[in-house]
């Protein structure tokens, strides 16, 4: 039986912690964890250094609540889906009719890569709604900009607050909906110089090399290795499913490679492309679900003349 907020629910009830002053977080979450831990519920935080710190600190000794590495777990929007599936999963498996956990995406992600962590809380309204999974996310609005706490409203159905209430956000949009909306890009200072390389239709082996030319070692081996894959899935996806011309341009920066690949269409119809398996066997919905696991970056634009993926090996937020 499912208990708390959640105890009438079906599926993922999923909040947003809005919260100005630590004790006001710790008013929120600190209830939220021991009445999980009480109900005999796998119980979790997943926060930065200093949140975690000080949740851990207000909470009592040995009270059950296991602490994720916050920075492990958010690495990337993709692999954050995949690794709580997988924990989800196992916890449903093991018998537990309700799983808590509290989160919070670092800071980190409130500059040029905001805009695939706020299509994260807008997919885990679906990715998540396999298993009885009931999830606080918190985001101090002393820090946060306003633009993000715009998209936190639009992406969580609901707030906790502080006084014990679980308020209904008025701007919560359906994440078929939002997933679909064209955001604005941070364009990468990169791109206002010519790229390395330009390609027109490219081959695979193509699109591989030209990564390999815009490495200067200012990436390490691995970072470049999995680039190489991604351009290479993803010139492959254009080829096959988009519209011609495809366009392959590559930059090299001090601390980053960034590729994008352009074509002629409108870009895969499944709103959770990328972010989730594909769906039905979606066209080169696979991947694209790699390219967002294995890249420091990705984002995507539609325009009236096409649809173009940008991808980024290296330090994205230099895009900022």
């Amino acid at each position: 039986m499912r208990t708390g907020a959640a105890a009438q629910h079906h599926g993922y009830y999923h909040e947003a912690v809005r919260y100005d002053s630590d004790d006001e977080l710790l008013a929120v979450v600190v209830p939220f964890l021991l009445g999980g831990v009480d109900a005999g519920e796998p119980t979790y935080v997943a926060l930065g250094e200093r949140t975690g710190a000080l949740v851990r600190s207000a909470l009592p000794a040995g009270r059950g609540v296991e602490f994720l590495a916050g920075g492990d777990v958010y690495a990337r929007p993709a692999s954050a889906i995949r690794s709580y599936r997988e924990l989800l999963a196992a916890q449903v498996a093991a018998g537990a009719r309700q799983i808590r956990i509290l989160g919070e995406v670092p800071p980190a992600a409130f500059d040029a890569t905001w805009d695939w962590w706020a299509r994260y809380e807008s997919a885990i309204n679906h990715a998540y709604d396999d298993f009885p999974l009931w999830s606080m996310c918190a985001y101090d609005t002393r820090c946060t900009p306003p633009e993000v706490l715009a998209d936190v409203a639009r992406t969580h159905p609901r707030f906790a607050t502080a006084d014990g209430r679980h308020v209904p956000s008025t701007t919560w949009t359906s994440p078929t909906d939002y997933l679909r909306e064209t955001r604005p890009v941070v364009p990468d200072p990169l791109q206002v110089e010519p790229p390395v390389v330009e390609l027109t239709d490219p081959t695979a082996a193509e699109a591989r090399a030209a990564v390999h030319k815009a490495d200067r070692g200012q990436v390490s081996a691995d970072d470049v290795d999995d680039l190489v894959v991604a351009v290479s899935e993803i010139v492959t996806n254009a080829l096959r499913h988009g519209r011609p011309p495809v366009l392959l341009r590559v930059w090299s920066g001090d601390d980053r490679i960034v590729a994008t690949v352009r074509d002629g269409g409108d870009g895969p119809g499944d709103p959770y492309c990328g972010l989730l398996p594909a769906s039905g066997g979606a066209p080169g919905g696979l991947g694209l679900w790699i390219t967002y696991q294995s890249c420091s970056h990705v984002t995507w634009h539609r325009d009236g003349e096409g649809f173009t993926l940008r991808l980024t090996a290296g330090n994205p937020h230099a895009a900022h």
